[in-house]
């Protein structure tokens, strides 16, 4: 799935994605992608979608966040250090965190790497069509080992 979002990242505008996710799958599918995973990365876009209605949470600089036992197991130290450091920075609004969240406890892995989250924070930005520069978006995609977090 992971490579499927980075391609997407890459090589799709995020109105393609919302408009015609059939034309998606079909571009996917002529990458060279598997029909399953496919389908799996495009459901779990499909929580990206935007609310309806903002969350309204407090601002980050006034709160503390606590995770709940799956959280933890799931995202990890590396993975929430990486949320509180985005936070912190200001790139990252508490609705992202949150959105951030619940697509890392939405994909398939049990215990996250820092790089899966860093790509689903990249997600969770682009969807929200966040400006944050291309440094920000070369660091969370890069990965010393290689270019897609497995």
């Amino acid at each position: 799935m992971y490579e499927i979002l980075v391609y997407l990242f890459e090589n799709c505008e995020r109105n393609d994605l919302i408009h015609d996710s059939v034309q998606v799958a079909k571009k996917l599918s002529a990458a060279g992608f598997e029909e399953s995973d496919i389908s799996e990365a495009l459901d779990w876009m499909e929580g990206l979608s935007p609310r309806k209605e903002p969350i309204g949470l407090p601002d980050v600089q006034q709160t503390f966040r606590a995770y709940s036992q799956t959280e933890i197991e799931k995202i990890g130290t590396a993975g929430r250090g990486l949320l509180i450091g985005l936070e912190s920075a200001g790139i990252l609004s508490s609705e992202a965190r949150e959105l951030a969240i619940d697509r890392a406890l939405a994909a398939a892995d049990n215990n996250l790497s820092v790089e899966q989250m860093k790509l689903i924070v990249l997600m969770v930005l682009w969807s929200e069509h966040a400006p944050f520069s291309q440094l920000i978006a070369e660091e969370l995609l890069t990965d010393t080992g290689s270019r897609v977090p497995s």
